[in-house]
């Protein structure tokens, strides 16, 4: 109860910001709104919508991003194939003259977006990130039903609460604060997925996967080929190691074939465990359901505050 009555003060707060900014600037809310639509189920706007609102040519932002290209991994930045393409061109009468482009353009998550203000040199990059933000939390409003999408929204209001705060806001504070915004909905505390949820869910192990630094253990009882290819998905460099209650024929075979492509996974059988566990770096996740079975029925997730010394593995 508390805690609603936080968020309600807050968004209090973001409105009377929201006026405020509206009063000082030509772009309207509303009109970046019409500019925020879902493809592969994730909002996401456009390199040229986002490009007329910062003042910048289209190739001049893109060149940005390409000097930079370690700052905008595939969730924060990825092109439109040319099916999507005609879909946007259909239900977006102002995007008519990307069908005929000789380059498909890029669409930009929200965290895409908030990267943008630190490589962007333009003048209006700062407070028309803000406005985009506090679009793409409107939009949210409406459709956001579960603990995960809450969470971030819960976020991106911190965000705007640091930002008006702070009288200094120069490039690097700025990105030391999106840093922070992207650590936090790649580390969430916890949170409940909903029986049919099966993309969410498997985003979100996929994403904990690509955030890994230098190491990934898989504690669960019941594995396929999914989590193998799930974990393929890991960063060059980080190690893979899956404790598993017994290591099936069928199992051996998945990963013998595996090692033929992918970096090798090292597997190790122990019937210690009961729950399942993943843990990334130093992080240790407690998982109700076994990663092959993610969002087939209702499952929650928490991360846990201790070390992973505790579980008694031999990395």
């Amino acid at each position: 109860m508390k805690k609603q009555k936080q968020l309600s003060n807050t968004s209090k707060n973001m409105e009377n910001m929201t006026t405020e900014l509206k009063s000082n600037t030509d772009i309207a809310l509303p009109a970046i709104e019409t500019m925020i639509m879902i493809i592969r189920g994730v909002q996401v706007m456009l390199d040229r919508d986002l490009a007329k609102l910062y003042g910048v040519e289209t190739k001049v932002l893109n060149q940005a991003v390409r000097r930079n290209l370690d700052r905008f991994p595939p969730h924060f930045r990825f092109q439109l194939t040319k099916e999507e393409v005609d879909k946007v061109v259909t239900n977006c009468d102002h995007l008519l003259s990307i069908k005929y482009l000789p380059v498909l353009p890029y669409g930009f998550t929200e965290q895409g977006v908030a990267m943008l203000s630190t490589v962007l040199h333009s003048k209006t990059a700062v407070s028309v990130s803000i406005q985009i933000m506090d679009a793409f939390v409107a939009m949210r409003r409406f459709i956001s039903n579960n603990v995960q999408l809450a969470q971030r929204i819960e976020n991106l209001e911190y965000c705007h609460s640091i930002l008006f705060d702070r009288q200094n806001r120069n490039e690097d504070r700025i990105e030391e604060l999106f840093q922070r915004f992207e650590n936090e909905i790649l580390y969430p505390q916890q949170g409940i997925f909903y029986n049919g949820q099966v993309f969410d869910a498997y985003t979100f192990a996929s994403d904990l996967i690509k955030s890994a630094k230098k190491r990934i253990i898989l504690i669960d009882n019941y594995i396929d080929e999914s989590v193998l290819l799930m974990l393929s998905k890991r960063q060059d460099g980080v190690s893979a190691l899956i404790v598993t209650r017994k290591i099936s024929n069928t199992l051996k075979l998945d990963l013998a074939r595996h090692q033929q492509q992918y970096p090798p996974i090292n597997v190790q059988e122990n019937q210690s465990y009961h729950d399942r566990f993943l843990i990334i770096d130093d992080t240790v996740y407690h998982i109700g359901a076994s990663l092959k079975d993610l969002g087939k029925k209702l499952f929650a997730f928490s991360k846990m505050e201790m070390p992973v010394e505790k579980l008694g593995i031999a990395d």
